[in-house]
C-alpha cells in the first residue's frame, strides 16, 4: 500500500497539505491553538499541561508566551527550561528539537516547511519539510527567522532579526541577513 500524504508529510518525503487526513489534523492544531492563546493568564503550570496536549515532549519549566503559532504541534519538542516570548511561530511539518535552557526572543519563526522549486509543482500545493533542532542554552533575538534543516548548536547565539539560513556551531554567534558569525 502506498503511504498516505500524512505518511509522507512525517516521512520529510514531498506531499500535498490538502487532503482531507492533513486538514482535519491542522484543524484540530488551530482548535488546540484557540484555547491555549487564551490562556496568558493562567500560571506558568497550566500553560505546561496545555502545551502537553498536543507538543511531542515538554520539559519541566518549559513555557510559550500566547500567542503562539504552529502548523502539528505535534512535532514539537521542548528541553527543560526552554522558554518562547509572545508570537512565536514554527511550522512544524517536520521535527523540531529545542534543547533545555534555551531563549527564543518574540517573533521568532521557526520554519521547516519547504515548497518544490520548479513553479507547476508548487502550484499543485506540493510541500515538504525538513528538521530543525535547536540546541541547550541557545539565546535567539526577537523577530530572527530559522529557516528550513537549519541545526543551531548549543549555546550559540543569533542577533535579533538574523535570518538563519546554514547551520550554526556551540558557542558561535550570528547576526545579519543571510546570518554570518560576528
Amino acid at each position: 500500500m502506498a503511504p498516505g500524504e500524512f505518511e509522507k508529510m512525517c516521512a520529510g518525503e514531498p506531499f500535498s497539505v490538502h487532503t482531507p487526513e492533513i486538514q482535519s489534523k491542522l484543524l484540530a492544531t488551530h482548535r488546540w491553538l484557540s484555547r491555549y492563546n487564551a490562556s496568558l493568564a493562567v500560571p506558568p503550570e497550566v500553560r505546561r499541561s496545555m502545551l502537553l496536549e498536543r507538543l511531542a515532549a515538554v520539559g519541566e519549566g518549559a513555557d510559550i508566551l500566547p500567542p503562539f503559532h504552529c502548523d502539528c504541534g505535534f512535532n514539537i519538542r521542548l528541553g527543560a527550561g526552554a522558554f518562547l516570548n509572545f508570537n512565536c511561530v514554527i511550522l512544524d511539518v517536520a521535527p523540531v528539537s529545542i534543547g533545555a535552557g534555551t531563549q527564543i526572543g518574540p517573533g521568532v519563526q521557526i520554519l521547516t516547511t519547504d515548497h518544490p522549486r520548479d513553479p507547476c509543482t508548487r502550484a499543485q500545493g506540493v510541500e515538504f519539510g525538513r528538521p530543525i533542532s535547536i540546541g541547550a542554552r541557545v539565546w535567539i533575538g526577537g523577530g530572527a527567522i530559522i529557516l528550513p534543516g537549519v541545526t543551531i548548536e548549543d549555546e550559540a547565539v543569533v542577533g535579533a532579526g538574523a535570518v538563519v539560513t546554514h547551520d550554526v556551531p556551540a558557542g558561535m554567534t550570528v547576526m545579519g541577513n543571510p546570518a554570518r558569525p560576528r
